[in-house]
């Protein structure tokens, strides 16, 4: 597991007192209303910011004002990177449910002969439930329904998944 989560992506800078527009990556973004700082990765280490301010636009988008990022130019710097918080800090999630960050790249076995399918490289959020897309050892890709009658298991210590495939899935 990692140790630190992903919340959110940088988009750019917004306003000209050195805040930057996040898109985030949560299903509840009033949860960026409680945190106290953030870690953004720079020069391959994490490094903390204390948030000043929090501001939601059009309840899609976030507005953060970090602690020394004060110019249009600085908060520049910041585009395109994404925003974790350390796995204590992140929000509990109610039995059944998972952090992203921690489904992809789980291995996909076939509940039916326990064979290896493949590895979860992305989740798509849909509404009425997520798709896991799973790059199969082909080299294809398979979309799996995040349904209690598709997925059976998720072991998140040690990295898979056991599905059920339902006809004319392969």
């Amino acid at each position: 597991m990692r140790e630190y989560i992903t919340i959110g992506k940088v988009l750019c800078p917004w306003g000209i007192k050195g805040q930057v527009k996040v898109e985030p990556l949560t299903d509840d973004i009033s949860r960026y209303q409680k945190l106290k700082s953030i870690f953004v990765e720079e020069d391959g280490a994490l490094k903390a910011y204390d948030i000043e301010s929090v501001i939601f636009l059009k309840k899609r988008f976030v507005v953060l004002k970090l602690h020394g990022i004060d110019t249009v130019d600085s908060a520049e710097s910041f585009k395109n990177r994404y925003i974790m918080v350390h796995r204590k800090d992140a929000v509990k999630l109610p039995k059944g449910h998972y952090f992203i960050c921690d489904i992809i790249g789980m291995e996909v076995y076939n509940e039916k002969d326990g064979t290896l399918l493949g590895r979860i490289k992305n989740v798509m959020k849909t509404g009425a439930n997520d798709v896991y897309v799973v790059e199969l050892q082909s080299g294809r890709e398979l979309l799996i329904p995040a349904i209690k009658e598709v997925v059976k298991s998720i072991d998140v210590e040690n990295g898979q998944m056991t599905v059920k495939l339902m006809e004319g899935m392969l």
